[in-house]
């Protein structure tokens, strides 16, 4: 059964968003959870992982801080998300393995997946963090989860769209993990409805 890997908010407001994450944790069984800002200084982006992290792991979730080995490392969050570019990746697996988690990101073409599933990375991830989200999903993206998935051993991580109804087309491509961001955090009904009802689409799938 795929798995749920949740992207924090391009904006966290530290005052209120942790209380949000714990309850949506709280709703399902979630794996995994991307720190993934758009914006703020080194050591804002280091304090929001050092708040967020034990929050997540308390539910058992993985949690993984965007191209920022530092905050990762001193957030004790459990590895880094790399998507600027194969220097930085076999940087961030040179720090963090064999201990930590290092996923590899920004894989726009078949040629650079390949470049990174021959490194140690932990997993691939197909769509992209810093454009508007569609609401259901990017083709492109499920073209490279569904190529990938039945030929290479790295698990997929698919990026879902800002629709729930975007999970039943990324789980018909075999990714081991769907991503949601907007899907969650801009759920009509909240983040704990969205969580546990996104669990359920990827447990009738087992």
């Amino acid at each position: 059964m795929a798995r749920l890997y949740l992207v924090t908010p391009r904006d966290v407001d530290v005052a209120t968003f942790p209380a949000v994450l714990d309850e949506a944790l709280a709703a399902g069984d979630v794996a995994s959870l991307l720190i993934a800002l758009d914006a703020g200084s080194d050591m804002a982006r280091q304090r929001i992982a050092e708040i967020l992290t034990p929050v997540a792991q308390k539910h058992g979730v993985a949690v993984l801080v965007r191209n920022d080995t530092r905050a990762a490392g001193r957030s004790r969050a459990d590895g880094v998300h790399v998507d600027t570019g194969m220097a930085d990746l076999k940087a961030a697996l040179e720090t963090f393995h064999p201990a930590g988690i290092v996923g590899a990101g920004n894989l726009a073409t078949r040629h650079e997946a390949m470049a990174a599933g021959e490194t140690d990375t932990d997993y691939v991830f197909f769509g992209d963090l810093d454009r508007p989200e569609f609401a259901e999903g990017n083709p492109r993206a499920r073209e490279l989860a569904e190529w990938w998935v039945p030929l290479f051993e790295p698990p997929v991580v698919l990026f879902a769209g800002s629709d729930l109804a975007s999970l039943d087309a990324a789980l018909a491509t075999g990714a081991e993990f769907v991503a949601l961001r907007d899907a969650v955090w801009l759920h009509p009904d909240g983040p704990v409805a969205a969580v546990a009802e996104a669990c359920r689409r990827l447990a009738a799938t087992d």
